[in-house]
């Protein structure tokens, strides 16, 4: 399976003046965790995520005060739709993050979560599953009849 197949075409983009609180809304109001972070002066595209959002709020930070820019990751991997799953697993473990901004071309058409990829190989278990049973079920019946 490929990134892709996983990823959430809900790409939410804010920019570096925006509260830490109006990125948790708006992340919140869109159920996810991540949102892009479109930063020309520092280097174009970043992420801030939930985790980001919780940390500052855990030191104590003002959410109505901190702006993204403060918060946002700006060194980023980013994954490409054409990614096998195992790919940005991969990377995720690797940098101890788990989003991925996917990219085509130098367009952000998407977000992988870890989230997403549980839920994507959980499906293909399940039809690998189904489709074992069904099998089983066919030789039983050609043994039955």
């Amino acid at each position: 399976m490929l990134v892709r197949d996983a990823m959430s075409t809900v790409v939410l983009t804010i920019g570096p003046a925006h509260t830490l609180r109006q990125a948790a809304r708006l992340m919140s109001a869109r159920g996810i965790g991540a949102a892009v972070v479109l930063d020309p002066e520092a280097g174009g595209l970043g992420i801030l995520t939930e985790r980001d959002i919780l940390n500052a709020v855990g030191a104590g930070q003002d959410p109505d005060r901190e702006t993204a820019h403060g918060h946002t990751t700006t060194d980023v991997v980013f994954a490409a739709p054409e990614w096998t799953l195992e790919e940005a697993a991969a990377a995720m473990s690797r940098g101890e993050f788990r989003h991925l901004i996917v990219l085509e071309g130098h367009e952000a058409v998407g977000v992988v979560s870890v989230r997403d990829i549980i839920r994507c190989w959980l499906r293909g278990a399940r039809r690998d599953q189904e489709r074992d049973q069904e099998r089983q079920r066919e030789r039983a019946d050609a043994l039955a009849g």
